[in-house]
């Protein structure tokens, strides 16, 4: 019981435990849609865009999440855009938008001769850092996703699995699509704080596509991504405490080891599935 209660015995623990918890089961539950529409990309991309956002808020002195949120949002609308009305696939609109992106961050952080904001707590970050006031905005911006993903469950539900009978059914699928992609935007931005821009797409990804490894009814793998969200975060936080390492690596580390013991399971089931239907066989029994 001391080895779990110790590390709560720092207030930057408790404050890093629920951010964890926060990011880790928003993240994948948002992962569940992304897994789905095959929009594994969109993390990473929407991740390296909003570096554009952080060097610009630092040039104008503004909060650094704020301008990410911006332009991540802005990218993620303009992907949106490009991929409906270019005609030209999701994946490679995220691929011009996104490098497009990080190239002006690049570019306005090349043109600053003494450029003092520290990049690596954005690349890797740093959860153990989080403030009052950071959780706080963590967990505003997660209650507005959930509240969102609440009341749009049904209309991104449907376009997930068949946009073009929802369109038929009255449900707006492009409007769906925009929603869904600022989402994830904003979900992004929450999840820089405890795994950093490098990091946040495997936790957006990886517990989603663990989920899926088990099950694939679309209730079961939302709630399965959220528990292996939650178990990751918080068992990521506590092995980098006692392991002394990164927490936003060792977090991201833990959902990958998860993922694959439930790629085992599903082996070890399917294995089982198929010696069942070869001994009752009727053909074979003869």
């Amino acid at each position: 019981m001391t080895l779990l209660t110790l590390p709560f015995h720092y207030p930057f623990m408790v404050r890093a435990a629920i951010a964890a918890l926060a990011v880790g089961v928003l993240c994948a539950g948002m992962g569940t849609f992304v897994i789905l529409r095959r929009l594994a990309f969109i993390g990473d991309g929407i991740a390296h865009a909003s570096f554009a956002g952080i060097v610009i808020a630092y040039l104008r002195g503004s909060n650094y999440y704020v301008g990410a949120s911006a332009v991540a949002v802005l990218t993620a609308l303009g992907i949106g855009f490009v991929h409906r009305r270019g005609r030209i696939s999701m994946d490679t609109s995220i691929g011009v938008l996104f490098t497009g992106a990080f190239a002006l961050g690049v570019f306005l952080m090349s043109r600053q001769s003494n450029y003092a904001v520290d990049l690596e707590s954005f690349l890797f970050g740093n959860i153990l850092a989080v403030q009052p006031s950071d959780v706080v905005m963590i967990l505003a911006l997660a209650f507005v996703v959930a509240l969102a993903l609440f009341v749009l469950y049904r209309g991104l539900l449907c376009t997930t699995f068949d946009p073009i009978v929802a369109q038929a059914c009255g449900i707006r699928s492009g409007m769906y699509e925009y929603v869904l992609l600022v989402l994830v935007a904003l979900t992004v931005i929450i999840g820089i704080q405890s795994v950093g821009i490098v990091l946040v797409a495997a936790l957006l990804v990886t517990p989603a596509a663990a989920a899926y490894q088990l099950t694939k009814r679309f209730a079961p793998m939302f709630g399965l991504s959220m528990a292996f969200g939650a178990v990751s975060s918080l068992g990521g936080l506590y092995l980098s405490y006692y392991a002394r390492g990164s927490s936003g690596a060792t977090i991201v580390l833990f959902t990958t080891v998860l993922f694959f013991v439930a790629l085992a399971i599903r082996s070890v089931r399917q294995s089982a599935a198929r010696r069942t239907i070869h001994v009752s066989s009727p053909a074979l029994s003869k």
